[in-house]
């Protein structure tokens, strides 16, 4: 089978120039608000990157260009990164959240979607815990 060539896609989510201390500061929820700067200088030491706003909701760090390996299609996106949406914390480690049902079991109380992890509070979860994923998310680089 002939292999596809690869195509660089253009996706609406794209980082800007808006502050991201702006974004975090006009969070309505006060433990949302809190909870996002502690995230920021987490993946801020891990990754050694300034996090960049992608649209107006993402919080990313670093940039890497992904290939689906069944389209064939490229898009360049974030290494890691987290939102502070209305219901949660959904944090975008960019690893098979399946793959880590062990290291889950000690997180705490969260949910995890097809490569998301959701939390409510950080107070919820084992911090050395989300740590390590950090790190292990980082080493797929």
């Amino acid at each position: 089978m002939a292999e596809k060539k690869s195509k660089l896609v253009e996706i609406k989510t794209k980082p800007t120039v808006a502050s991201v201390e702006d974004f975090i500061n006009n969070v309505p929820d006060e433990q949302k608000r809190k909870d996002s700067f502690v995230l920021m200088e987490m993946m801020k030491k891990a990754t050694g990157e300034e996090p960049v706003l992608w649209s107006n909701s993402i919080i990313g760090f670093g940039n890497k260009r992904y290939k689906s390996p069944t389209t064939g299609r490229e898009v360049d996106w974030l290494l890691i990164g987290f939102s502070p949406r209305k219901a949660n914390l959904s944090l975008y480690l960019m690893m098979d959240i399946k793959a880590q049902a062990a290291t889950l079991q000690k997180l705490g109380k969260h949910k995890t979607g097809v490569g998301c992890l959701y939390i409510n509070t950080l107070e919820d979860i084992d911090l050395k815990v989300l740590k390590g994923m950090i790190e292990a998310a980082l080493k797929r680089k």
